[in-house]
């Protein structure tokens, strides 16, 4: 995995009852090294040191150009098949290495969802979709332990063909902001559906500070590179990550 290093050209005030809510939970047992590589997690032992080292890379990067303050990072595979969801994860878990840091993955790809199963969480209570959509009120029912230390998932939850009407709300937008400004030491990582072929993507940078592009390796043309860092504000595509595993 490589990083392109050129850097490319409120509303809801919580009440108790939702400060409770989104508070950061207990851990549940930390996985083992074998449980990480089955889920293709990076850990900091040397049979994926390669991966990490990359993922700490970005890590770094990406709070270079954030400064001083937690971020919101989107991060969006230029097409089906580019492993954007391999890079968010692993880039969420880079954030909760750091003893100083937590980290929140959220799934917003409601067509083909994927954390969950990759993450093997059982996801009983829900997800984003059905927070947004009013059938799940409680936020914290869909806040869930991922067994990686202070690495929580907000996965997908139901299903849907067409999404961005809700991702446009005024709702998500408050979910975003609440969860990104309460806890300073956490950092917001959003799974995009990929670029092409849906506005989704598009819709949900205008929730993120920072946007990552994935391009699978041998998977994008050149073409379809520049349509997709085209979709996105100049100023807030921190680079192109070329992903060689889907």
């Amino acid at each position: 995995m490589t990083l392109d290093n050129q850097r490319l050209k409120d509303h809801l005030s919580p009440n108790s009852a939702d400060a409770r809510s989104i508070a950061p939970r207990a851990d549940s047992t930390a996985l083992t090294t074998r449980e990480l590589e089955d889920r293709r997690i990076i850990h900091r032992n040397d049979s994926v040191r390669e991966q990490a080292d990359a993922f700490r890379e970005l890590r770094t990067r990406l709070l270079a150009l954030g400064g001083e303050r937690n971020f919101v990072t989107l991060v969006a595979s230029v097409g089906q098949g580019c492993g954007g969801s391999f890079v968010a994860r692993n880039l969420a878990a880079a954030f909760a290495f750091d003893d100083s840091k937590s980290a929140l993955l959220v799934d917003c790809d409601a067509l083909h969802p994927s954390q969950h199963a990759a993450l093997r969480v059982d996801t009983s209570h829900g997800g984003l979709i059905d927070y947004l959509e009013e059938r799940q009120p409680d936020l914290g029912s869909i806040l869930y332990s991922t067994g990686i230390p202070r690495l929580q998932l907000i996965p997908s939850g139901s299903q849907r063909e067409i999404t961005g009407e809700a991702f446009s709300s005024l709702r998500m937008r408050m979910l975003v902001d609440s969860l990104h400004s309460r806890y300073p030491d956490r950092y917001l990582v959003l799974d995009a559906p990929p670029v092409l072929g849906s506005p989704d993507a598009r819709i949900l940078s205008g929730l993120a500070d920072l946007v990552v592009l994935v391009a699978g390796y041998g998977k994008a043309t050149p073409e379809q590179i520049d349509k997709a860092v085209a979709s996105f504000a100049p100023e807030k595509l921190a680079g192109v990550v070329f992903n060689h595993i889907p």
